[in-house]
């Protein structure tokens, strides 16, 4: 998991974003205010109903908005809004889907030719050009991220996309998610299984099955395995274990620790594969 996720700064930032776009509409033109408006709803209620499971959306992918937004805004008045073309080298310094990718580029394009009548023929030129040079440096930077981060995933991983992980990446991962849990109010949990030697791999891609996209599993050894489970009250991890252990084979035998009982500098996996057993009902 990666620790950009930081519920209460992106809420702060969605919200203070909102707050400028609202601040902008004073000297707007009528077309221009309906875009911000709607731009300031759509954050203001994207800030509200925030919660920890956005680290992983299935929607639509949330880069379409500013470059449709960016567009609109230039399209709505070119000889006031000519200064927001350079804001697209930012848009496409973000990661994004190839059709996210051209759909942003032919925005791009769209916005030069709407701003260009407003500009002398040489200086317009160039600025169209340092533009294009710009937004390829950017995409280039943004797909040399992506590209790395995946390549590091797939190493990782025991299982090529499944979050199966190696236990020694447990290790690492814990002290990052304690302080991620603490400071986002998630109850965090380390769901730890015992199984036979040969349900190993059948039980792992299960658990990985009834988890959450963004909850990592690990292998400890050949008959352990565990699960980061993020929740947002004991309760809600309550009802969670027991629908895992309902799904899995009868055998299991689980414990769970609260993750901020854990002391990740004297923890080791021998540690965590010799953990009080305790039945299904645990």
């Amino acid at each position: 998991m990666q620790s950009k996720y930081k519920i209460h700064l992106l809420r702060a930032n969605l919200l203070a974003a909102a707050a400028a776009l609202a601040f902008w509409t004073l000297d707007a033109q009528p077309i221009a205010i309906l875009l911000l408006w709607l731009s300031v709803g759509w954050l203001c209620i994207t800030a509200l109903l925030l919660d920890f499971s956005h680290r992983h959306s299935r929607g639509l992918p949330w880069q379409v908005l500013p470059g449709l937004l960016l567009l609109g805004l230039i399209a709505s008045a070119p000889e006031q809004h000519d200064m927001l073309i350079w804001a697209w080298a930012a848009i496409f310094m973000l990661p994004q889907a190839r059709w996210v990718l051209a759909l942003n580029a032919m925005a791009a394009l769209l916005s030069g030719a709407l701003i260009a009548p407003q500009l002398p023929l040489p200086a317009g030129g160039l600025i169209l050009l340092l533009l294009g040079i710009l937004c390829l440096l950017a995409v280039s930077s943004a797909r040399q991220l992506v590209d790395m981060n995946g390549a590091i995933g797939q190493r990782l991983r025991l299982i090529p996309k499944v979050n199966l992980w190696a236990g020694e990446q447990l290790l690492r991962d814990l002290p990052r998610e304690q302080t991620r849990s603490e400071r986002e109010v998630i109850y965090a949990e380390l769901f730890i299984l015992q199984v036979k030697r040969r349900q190993l791999w059948p039980t792992a891609k299960k658990l990985c099955e009834l988890t959450y996209s963004f909850e990592n599993t690990y292998r400890l050894n050949s008959t352990t395995l565990a699960a980061l489970m993020l929740s947002r009250s004991p309760q809600e991890a309550t009802r969670r274990r027991k629908q895992l252990q309902a799904a899995l084979p009868e055998n299991v035998v689980s414990h769970h620790e609260p993750l901020m009982d854990i002391e990740p500098s004297t923890l080791t996996l021998e540690h965590l594969c010799n953990t009080p057993k305790a039945q299904g009902s645990s």
